[in-house]
């Protein structure tokens, strides 16, 4: 999507707190730095106004806020109702009118899960899961 993203993610290694906060310091540094380098963007100046007045209305940052400072976890306790959200997150650019097949969004795992491959690389949650049915 343009304006958010939805993960499923899982860790044995650490908190999903602590990695969801390092997901967000690392994407929101380098998308910043891209930003600030291309010279043909002509959103440049405007996009980088508006996340640092973002970051002005929020002590916990140094110059810029690029993601919001909430998110809302649903933890995924059930095959059924993981495969829910999984199909809610392959649908949602489907109901945003920005492709006919969730598998033709360039950014979602709609097209792994449909036998294609994606531009991420990902880990299917369960061979069980049949997403054609």
């Amino acid at each position: 999507m343009s304006n958010h993203i939805h993960l499923i993610i899982s860790s044995q290694k650490g908190n999903l707190s602590d990695i969801l906060r390092d997901f967000k310091k690392f994407t929101s540094g380098s998308i910043i730095k891209q930003i600030e380098s291309n010279a043909e963007e002509s959103r440049k100046n405007w996009m980088l106004w508006i996340f640092k007045k973002a970051g002005e209305n929020n002590n916990r940052n140094k110059n810029y806020q690029f993601w919001q400072q909430d998110n809302r976890p649903i933890q995924l306790e059930t095959p059924k109702f993981t495969l829910s959200k999984l199909l809610y997150l392959h649908n949602n650019p489907v109901k945003a009118g920005l492709v006919e097949k969730a598998e033709d969004y360039l950014l979602s795992s709609a097209r792994d899960f449909n036998g294609g491959k994606g531009l991420l690389p990902i880990d299917h949650l369960n061979a069980a899961y049949d997403l054609r049915q």
